[in-house]
């Protein structure tokens, strides 16, 4: 990182190429990187052209735009040098509710989406709309499956429910011509992770890959399996289930996938998905801002790391796990890349620690039937 530092007698100022990963979408950008000596406080400024590009917001005389949204100029005006069309976007993204992960040594930032927004989406009823690619690189989006029913199915190359595929395989082949689909997604990092599953279940439902954890942002995922269930016009019909197609885990989970393929069957074939639309949004659960922190601390993490900064992406996950243990995606995903067997001990010794202080490892909705 090629920069020019001026210190002060609080704080270090250096300006220098940022990374800006703004939930999710990365801009490269030049900009302002201010420390405080004790290393307690760091702020990002960005000229404002920067702030646009990055953050997608406009200066504008009745104050900060991006589309219907505009936070006042009254608001703004302790954090925005106007002389130097500069705006501290820490402190922007603060006042948005956005949490955000700093690490100066690699001048990057990581802005993640409030906890409001994203309840806001979920509860809102419209499943979220979202593009991912196929083993084969080739991208898909949801919205292509609009006019069937489809089972949005959340699993990962280190859960057991990775044997499941087959049969969420099974079951859009069967099924198909009452106009449903699986649409299964992986949370692997890494494609390599989960090709060989995707490979061995030869699937003819779109089998897409969340490398960057995005949907699972997107959908407050906190565990795998999750499914949701999608209606015909894109509606949420039952939220974040905890679902298997096999009983292979049984003993582990207690949960009864005979009686859960039933439901679905019964939803594909009549339209009764068990819950009513006032059902769907109270058993929404809302995203927290500790769980968003997390979130946003993982986002960092992994930048990282892609680009040899192990050590710091060390940190930065083990931020993740301590703001929000029970988001097991985020902090189990992780622990392949860092050289840790996802399903060995400390993986068993964490869910010990969530079962003894009452947080579940699986969120089952109430009885399907």
């Amino acid at each position: 990182m090629h920069s020019t530092a001026i210190a002060t007698t609080n704080t270090t100022r250096t300006t220098a190429e940022l990374v800006v990963l703004d939930d999710h979408a990365e801009t490269r950008v030049q900009g302002e990187l201010a420390v405080d000596d004790d290393g307690a406080n760091t702020r990002i400024r960005l000229a404002f052209p920067d702030v646009e590009r990055a953050l997608g917001f406009t200066r504008k005389p009745q104050g900060w735009c991006r589309g219907d949204l505009c936070i006042p100029a009254a608001v703004t005006a302790g954090i925005e040098d106007v002389d130097g069309a500069l705006l501290d976007v820490t402190a922007f993204a603060t006042l948005l509710g956005r949490p955000v992960a700093i690490e100066p040594d690699a001048g990057a930032v990581a802005i993640g989406a409030s906890a409001a927004e994203r309840s806001a989406v979920l509860t809102g009823g419209t499943a979220p709309e979202f593009t991912l690619p196929d083993v084969n690189g080739v991208e898909h989006r949801l919205s292509d499956l609009r006019g069937r029913k489809v089972a949005l199915v959340f699993w990962a190359s280190w859960c057991g429910c990775r044997y499941d595929l087959p049969e969420w395989e099974r079951r859009h082949a069967a099924l198909a011509a009452e106009g449903f689909s699986v649409l299964s997604v992986a949370v692997d990092r890494r494609i390599e992770d989960a090709a060989p599953w995707i490979t061995e279940a030869a699937p003819t439902h779109h089998a897409l890959i969340d490398v960057d954890g995005k949907v699972a942002d997107l959908y407050q995922l906190l565990n795998v399996p999750t499914v949701v269930w999608i209606d015909e016009e894109g509606r949420i019909a039952r939220p974040n289930d905890t679902q298997f197609a096999t009983d292979l885990f049984r003993s582990m989970s207690g949960l009864d996938a005979h009686k859960a393929l039933g439901a679905l069957h019964r939803w594909v074939t009549t339209g009764d998905s068990g819950l009513g639309e006032n059902e769907v949004t109270d058993l929404t659960r809302a995203s927290t801002p500790e769980q968003q922190r997390a979130r946003t601390e993982a986002t960092l993490a992994l930048w990282l790391l892609r680009h040899g900064h192990t050590e710091a992406a060390e940190a930065h996950f083990a931020r993740a796990a301590e703001l929000a243990p029970e988001d097991i995606t985020t902090w189990r995903s992780a622990m392949p890349l860092l050289g840790v067997d996802p399903m060995g001990d400390e993986y068993f010794a964490r869910c010990a620690a969530l079962e003894e202080a009452g947080v579940p490892i699986y969120r089952p909705l109430p009885d399907r039937q």
